[in-house]
């Protein structure tokens, strides 16, 4: 997992993330850094990996967008 700060927005990385650990990743993110949403989070080309990042957000009522492929960004915890 890599979190970095890029135009003040922070950032989550899962390249080299394994999709099992995707979810608990994801979460644990979020709550570490929901004083700095909007937040974005880079699933990559993965279409497994975007569908999980989307079910776990989904699955937590936390409401988000997806500005382009392979990028979600989240709007409100």
């Amino acid at each position: 997992m890599n979190v970095f700060l890029e135009r003040g927005i922070t950032h989550l990385d899962l390249h080299g993330v394994r999709h099992i650990e995707a979810k608990e990743e994801v979460i644990d993110f979020l709550y570490q850094y929901q004083d700095s949403i909007p937040l974005m989070i880079i699933c990559g080309n993965s279409n497994r990996m975007i569908k999980i990042v989307e079910s776990s957000l989904i699955d937590n009522s936390i409401m988000f967008s997806q500005p382009r492929f392979g990028i979600i960004r989240v709007e409100k915890l």
